[in-house]
């Protein structure tokens, strides 16, 4: 199934400058500005997000950071998206390929499967150097969302 990620991050948007030295205080200043659903707690959400941080890190390596809970906190499809998450100041959550954390997809998905079709749209949205960079560089919301959108209309190769 194919996901409409730039939807999905239009949805969530796109928040700079979250203040915070390690994940979970990014995760937990982040999670009091973000805008979430009615049948979504803010506090509930914040605390999947870490406990999952606690088990095992969502550094995927190049900067970037996928938070997510464990279990799915939806039960509408069309309520779901995608956080964009800027740190103020990148994170050193010693990721294997050692690079700090300067940006974290933070992922608020309905059903395992729908999460899963999420990460391999990502994946292939992150091997692209070119949108990596834009990330890097902080791109603003249109120009970011018009890269998605590009990135997803290519064929795959």
């Amino acid at each position: 199934m194919e996901v409409d990620i730039a939807q999905f991050i239009r949805k969530g948007g796109i928040h700079t400058g979250i203040e915070g030295s390690t994940p979970e205080e990014v995760l937990k200043n982040a999670c009091a500005v973000l805008p979430f659903p009615q049948s979504v707690s803010p506090d509930a959400f914040c605390n999947a997000l870490c406990a999952r941080e606690e088990v095992m890190s969502t550094a995927i390596g190049n900067g970037i950071m996928l938070p997510h809970a464990s279990s799915p906190m939806l039960k509408e499809e069309e309520e779901q998206r995608i956080y964009v998450v800027y740190p103020k100041t990148p994170l050193d959550v010693k990721a294997m390929d050692g690079r700090k954390i300067y940006v974290m997809f933070i992922l608020l998905t309905q059903n395992r499967n729908s999460h899963l079709n999420v990460l391999a749209s990502l994946q292939k949205l992150f091997s692209s150097q070119n949108f990596r960079t834009l990330l890097e560089h902080g791109a603003e919301e249109s120009v970011l969302l018009e890269a998605v959108r590009k990135e997803t209309a290519e064929p795959s190769a």
